[in-house]
């Protein structure tokens, strides 16, 4: 009877454990529940969150390590680099707070691109960015825009305006290489003057491209009061005109054309020189067409040459680092690209480009042109030899590396050559050689969307070469090299009464485009004016009586 009392005790206090017991995983089993709640939805909160384009703004992205590229040889000086960190923004280069949803190239391209080793100076850097305030402040339908467009109706030199905006306006001809770097040459232009650049919706060109500023457009809106932007020189509105008229430069109107085109006269080709600059500089509206690199000839006014050399202190990288900049496809042609990367040329641990382009009028045979890129890719040992007879070795890898060659050109037949050498003999070196062709649309057709479309992909294909071979006065050639900051192989073209040398194929001495056709006084100038004119420009090895930038150590 007297442990009864214990028992009990000892009974309740068992009870009481269990009970405790159980309301504390009941309590962790509420809290773990409650957890999971709060989890969905700040999980779902994430998802549902709109891209901000910020969140990439001191981004690199991490990709996996690419082979090294050894297999082509490297421009003294230039070492390409393998990383797994890639600069989305370009060394600041670009503009950070672009959606990516508008212009996914902005933010992908580097994935595809090797990495460039030329830095953009600081300088530069600054002036994009100035750039890019004026342009948002004077784009189409703001306050200044509102304010410039009554001088353009009254065209007279005397009207006033209450803005301190005044534009460039562009207008595209010919094929998509010339409209290109006439492009590239309206905006250095542009920054140079002070000038807002604005194109011409004219045709497909504008739909190829993302708009490259942020926070405002660069197309002329379809109100403009000048219905009509196509000038022929002899026109009453063009500089030459205006010379010729008036004989002096006092009192220009607030409207002029500037005909840079290849037919240009003397008169026209004024442009270039300091005293023309300098009354230019006071029109509000200059509408520029060209169909050459005309920016070169910047680089020979002296009054241009102090903020050129400030921009750009290696000279010969201008194009480089404004194409890239300025000129980004736009999501419709970077899928093009994208998929036939993918597809084709992923697996790759180099990439050789060859871009061949024929001139009609010469009517060179097959035979030539494929001996000429055969004879250059093997001299400049571009391309690996063949296993020609059973005598000779093949190289034994333990895995053998995949060499991409990407052939572009209107004709077929070429890639195939190539893409049958190395399908009836092996590579000496062991290495497997995978041969492409984008396209063979046969002719060229100026303005056409789909055309263009397809060009433009093939430039930048070509763009994300290790190597590339281009053909003499080619501007489909001069996009590509500019875009992937490349110094090219040229296979010289044809003369009119004899073939070039098979072998024929020099290694450029930039990658700077060729002035083609630079007027006779400019030349005159260059001559004539010592270092301090032309110590950065000399003649092309690509197009007789053409000059180029470059800088002094090549």
């Amino acid at each position: 009877m007297d442990g009864s009392p214990r028992l009990a005790g000892r009974m309740r206090l068992c009870v009481g454990l269990a009970a405790l017991r159980r309301d504390v995983w009941l309590a962790i089993f509420w809290v773990i529940l409650v957890a999971f709640f709060i989890l969905g939805i700040l999980h779902r909160a994430q998802v549902s969150a709109p891209f901000s384009p910020h969140a990439l703004d001191d981004a690199k992205f991490s990709l996996p390590q690419r082979p090294p590229k050894n297999g082509f040889p490297r421009s003294p000086g230039r070492e390409r680099f393998v990383t797994t960190q890639r600069d989305v923004f370009l060394g600041g280069l670009l503009a950070k707070g672009i959606n990516i949803a508008s212009c996914r190239c902005r933010y992908e391209a580097v994935k595809y691109r090797n990495p460039s080793s030329y830095k953009p100076s600081p300088y530069l850097l600054k002036k994009l960015r100035n750039y890019e305030d004026y342009h948002r402040q004077c784009q189409p339908f703001s306050h200044g825009y509102n304010n410039a467009i009554p001088s353009l109706l009254s065209n007279n030199g005397n009207t006033k305006t209450s803005t301190d905006c005044k534009y460039l306006l562009y207008t595209p001809v010919y094929g998509l290489g010339n409209r290109i770097i006439t492009l590239v040459s309206s905006f250095l232009y542009a920054l140079l003057t002070r000038r807002v650049l604005l194109i011409d919706k004219a045709g497909s060109f504008s739909n190829l491209f993302c708009e490259p500023f942020p926070n405002s457009s660069w197309i002329i809106p379809e109100d403009f009061p000048l219905k009509n932007l196509y000038f022929n020189r002899d026109d009453p509105h063009s500089y030459g005109s205006l010379v010729k008229e008036k004989g002096n430069l006092s009192s220009l109107p607030s409207f002029v054309y500037a005909h840079l085109e290849s037919n240009y006269g003397e008169e026209d080709a004024k442009f270039f020189f300091e005293e023309d600059q300098r009354a230019l500089q006071e029109v509000t509206w200059l509408l520029i067409r060209s169909d050459i690199y005309y920016a070169a000839g910047l680089f020979l006014n002296t009054d241009f040459q102090p903020e050129l050399f400030k921009l750009f202190p290696e000279k010969a990288v201008s194009f480089h680092h404004l194409i890239r900049y300025l000129l980004h496809p736009s999501n419709k042609v970077w899928d093009m690209i994208v998929r036939y990367y993918e597809t084709y040329l992923s697996a790759g641990s180099e990439t050789l480009g060859i871009q061949i382009r024929l001139i009609e009028q010469y009517n060179v045979p097959f035979e030539a042109v494929s001996e000429q890129v055969l004879n250059c890719t093997f001299k400049e040992n571009l391309l690996p030899e063949t296993a020609k007879d059973s005598a000779q070795k093949v190289v034994e890898k333990s895995k053998k590396k995949i060499k991409n060659v990407v052939v572009t050109t209107l004709f077929p037949g070429y890639a195939e050559v190539i893409k049958n050498m190395y399908l009836e003999h092996p590579a000496a070196s062991g290495d497997l050689i995978s041969v492409h062709q984008p396209s063979q649309e046969q002719k060229q057709v100026m303005g056409n969307e789909l055309h263009d479309i397809k060009a433009w992909t093939e430039m930048n294909l070509l763009s994300f070469s290790n190597a590339l071979v281009t053909t003499a006065w080619s501007t489909f050639g001069y996009v590509a090299q500019g875009l992937g900051g490349l110094k090219p192989w040229i296979l010289l073209r044809p003369e009119r009464s004899s073939y070039p040398d098979p072998t024929s194929c020099y290694r450029d001495i930039s990658m700077e485009p060729c002035f083609h056709q630079p007027p006779k006084s400019l030349i005159e100038k260059m001559t004539s004016g010592g270092d301090k004119v032309a110590r950065y420009v000399g003649q092309c090895i690509d197009a007789e009586g053409g000059i180029k930038v470059y800088d002094l150590e090549i």
